[in-house]
């Protein structure tokens, strides 16, 4: 009987062991492909269009306004954005799976938050297969998705050390 327990526990350990090559194949399915077009409208009613920053490094944080993690991740992101304020760096905030009466704009006001807001962003959350909240994708100049994170850490450096790469 311990015999067959300390087969079982092997095998597990073995199918265990190669399961994050699998989770790290498919991530890098997405990551290094061509961002994925879209236009969405934003908080303020304005057209978005994501062809109107070709050429430019843009950060996507989908979010949702109920969502913990993106509330403690949003000042670290807002102190990054405010810090390359003088590059051309463009932060979009994509709000989706939001409830019915959720104003994404206002939460992020009165949170101090100064990036571009876009609403109902469902549609683009599924291009850019996005699983959860928050999930924040770093897009280099040439169109290409250079790294994916689900971190909610503000302090993160990953964060400044990616925002680094996409402005070369």
């Amino acid at each position: 009987m311990k015999l067959v327990w300390s087969g079982i526990s092997i095998l597990a350990l073995l199918f265990l062991s190669f399961m994050p090559l699998h989770v790290a194949d498919a991530a890098a399915k997405v990551e290094e492909s061509v961002a994925p077009h879209f236009e969405l409208t934003r908080a303020d009613g304005q057209p978005f269009n994501l062809h109107d920053y070709a050429g430019k490094p843009v950060i996507l944080h989908f979010w949702a306004t109920w969502c913990p993690y993106c509330k403690k991740l949003q000042p670290g992101l807002e102190k990054l954005r405010i810090k390359y304020q003088h590059t051309d760096l463009q932060m979009i905030g994509i709000s989706f799976n939001e409830d019915a009466d959720a104003n994404p704009a206002q939460s992020l006001l009165d949170r101090g938050i100064g990036m571009i807001t876009l609403v109902k962003g469902d549609e683009v959350a599924g291009l850019y297969e996005v699983k959860g909240t928050p999930t924040t994708v770093f897009i280099d100049r040439s169109g290409h998705i250079v790294w994916i994170t689900h971190t909610a850490d503000p302090n993160d450096v990953n964060l400044d050390k990616a925002l680094q790469y996409i402005l070369q």
